[in-house]
């Protein structure tokens, strides 16, 4: 039987759309554009599905982390950032590694940060510049533009395998360049931009099913060089229904560098 899930896509609008994150300076409240829910047809990994970072800019692999509890007191970050950046030079093929935000989601109502359930990629162009800028200042920004780089998203469930809401991503192939468009991040403080995705009968949805502790999924969502951006989503899915643990995942956003100026 294929597997099958509902997932929130974008939709078209003749202004700009936006997010407001913690609006009106609460911390978790979210106002969303309008969304249409969408029931997409899943290719499993774990099934067959032929998947690979280089070509469809995702990867699933397996790597046991020393951490196991990501608690608030971020003791265990330097040594969890350093397993990333080990699995990214050797995966990837990255010279250098900046691991610059942990994400906790966990699939609860009275979550702060819940899994995100849009379809979307992290990064428009102008965005991903803006975050290269704040990250490693306008001079360093300037000669890692010069090269080449990249944001790379690292997603590990938490605690027990994902038996509902697991991560899915649109094979890069199957989406055209119209079916992307920009939505902007206000912030009490900041603004930022993303790129949604809408509806497509011709998307091939592809996740692993039942990922575990030790397994990662490891996916572009920026490239200075043209390696496509991969819109992704929370899935609205059960696996089991008899298994009522909730859905619990960290999600490392880094920036690599390839290659320096040449």
């Amino acid at each position: 039987m294929i597997p099958k899930a509902t997932v929130n896509y974008h939709v078209h609008a003749p202004a700009r759309q936006a997010y407001h994150i913690d609006a009106g300076g609460v911390v978790g409240e979210l106002i969303s554009p309008e969304q249409v829910v969408t029931e997409v047809e899943l290719r499993d990994v774990r099934a067959g599905a032929s998947v690979n970072f280089a070509g469809d800019s995702v990867g699933f692999f397996n790597s046991r982390s020393e951490v196991s509890i990501f608690g608030k007191d971020r003791a265990w970050q330097p040594v969890y950032d350093q397993e990333l950046t080990d699995l990214l030079t050797r995966e990837i093929g990255a010279k250098e590694v900046i691991v610059f935000d942990h994400t906790v989601r966990v699939d609860d109502p009275n979550a702060i940060r819940k899994p995100a359930r849009n379809v979307h990629s992290d990064y428009s162009p102008a965005g991903a510049q803006q975050r290269l800028t704040d990250i490693l200042g306008e001079e360093k920004a300037r000669e890692w533009s010069d090269g080449h780089y990249g944001f790379i998203n690292v997603w590990r469930p938490i605690e027990n395998p994902i038996n509902s809401a697991p991560l899915g991503f649109v094979r890069p192939s199957s989406v055209p360049e119209e079916d992307w468009l920009l939505l902007d991040l206000i912030y009490p403080d900041r603004r930022g931009q993303i790129i949604g995705l809408v509806a497509n009968p011709d998307h091939e949805w592809i996740y692993q099913s039942r990922m575990t502790p030790d397994e990662l999924a490891v996916f572009n969502i920026y490239d200075n060089r043209g390696k496509p951006s991969i819109a992704h989503s929370a899935l609205d899915m059960v696996e089991d229904p008899k298994i009522t643990t909730p859905r619990k995942s960290i999600e490392s956003r880094t920036l690599v560098r390839y290659w320096g100026k040449q």
